[in-house]
C-alpha cells in the first residue's frame, strides 16, 4: 500500500487556490485553507521556505513539500468528519488491558497519566534523549512484539509510518498527535484502529499567531478540540 501523502495525493491532489495562506513557525507548520479551516503539521527541526505552487506536484522526498502538504490534508480533511464529542486518547482506550505497550513519539503529558496509573510503557523518539527513552536501534524489536502502539502523526510526513505500521503484528495502532490527518483511509493502514488529532475554530488568530511565535503544542491545543476517528 501507498504511504498516506501520496496515497492522498493521488486521489485528490492539491488546489492550491483553495489556500488562503501558510503560517511558519519553529515548531509547526499551518496551512489555511480560504474556508477557514486550519491544519497543522509538526516541523520537527525542519526549515520550511519554498513556494506554495510546488505542493501542486510535491517531490515526495522533500521534508519541506511533505510537511505543507500533510498540513494541507489536515485543513482538508479534518472538519468533514462529524465527531461525537472531544476526547482525549487516554480517556478512549483502555491502556491497562496491554502488556507490551510501545509509544513511538514522546508524549510527555500521556506518560505522567501511565506512570500515575502504573502502566508500563517503551519509549521511541527520533530527537528526544530523557533518560526514559529507549535506544532507536531497538526500536523494530519492540514494535514486532507490540501489543499496542501509540504512534505519533509526524511519522506520516517523515515518512517512517509505512515501516512501523508494516513491521507491527497482533496488535493495535493508536495514531496521534495534532499532525493527525483525520480521513478514512488512514484506518485502512495495517493495524490502525484509532485515529486521535485535533479540530480548530476557523481562522482562529490566536492558533496561528502562537504557531507563528514558534510555539508548541502545549500552547495552542487549549484552543482545540481534541477528536478522534474509528
Amino acid at each position: 500500500m501507498e504511504e498516506p501523502l501520496k496515497k492522498l495525493y493521488s486521489k485528490f491532489g492539491v488546489n492550491v487556490n483553495n489556500i488562503q495562506r501558510v503560517v511558519y513557525g519553529d515548531k509547526y507548520t499551518a496551512v489555511v485553507l480560504k474556508n477557514g479551516n486550519i491544519g497543522l503539521c509538526a516541523n520537527l527541526n525542519n526549515k520550511i521556505n519554498f513556494r506554495l505552487k510546488d505542493i501542486e506536484r510535491p517531490d515526495f522526498d522533500n521534508f519541506e513539500h511533505r510537511i505543507v502538504l500533510n498540513a494541507y490534508f489536515n485543513a482538508e480533511f479534518n472538519y468533514l468528519n462529524t465527531y461525537d464529542k472531544n476526547i482525549d486518547i487516554f480517556d478512549g482506550i483502555d491502556f491497562t488491558k496491554y502488556n507490551r505497550l510501545v509509544m513511538v513519539g514522546y508524549f510527555k503529558p500521556l506518560l505522567k497519566k501511565f506512570r500515575k496509573n502504573n502502566i508500563k510503557v517503551t519509549i521511541f523518539d527520533l530527537f528526544d534523549r530523557d533518560d526514559v527513552i529507549t535506544p532507536m536501534e531497538k526500536q523494530l524489536d519492540y514494535v514486532k512484539t507490540a501489543d499496542a502502539i501509540i504512534l505519533t502523526s509526524t511519522s506520516i510526513f517523515n515518512n517512517t509510518f509505512l515501516n512501523i505500521v508494516n513491521n507491527s503484528d497482533n496488535c493495535e495502532i493508536f495514531l496521534l498527535g495534532p499532525s493527525s490527518i483525520m480521513h478514512p483511509s488512514i484506518l485502512e493502514y495495517k493495524n490502525v484502529k484509532t485515529v486521535f488529532g485535533s479540530v480548530f475554530k476557523k481562522d482562529d488568530e490566536k492558533v496561528l499567531d502562537i504557531i507563528k511565535d514558534g510555539f508548541g503544542t502545549q500552547y495552542f491545543l487549549p484552543y482545540g478540540g481534541k477528536v478522534s476517528l474509528q
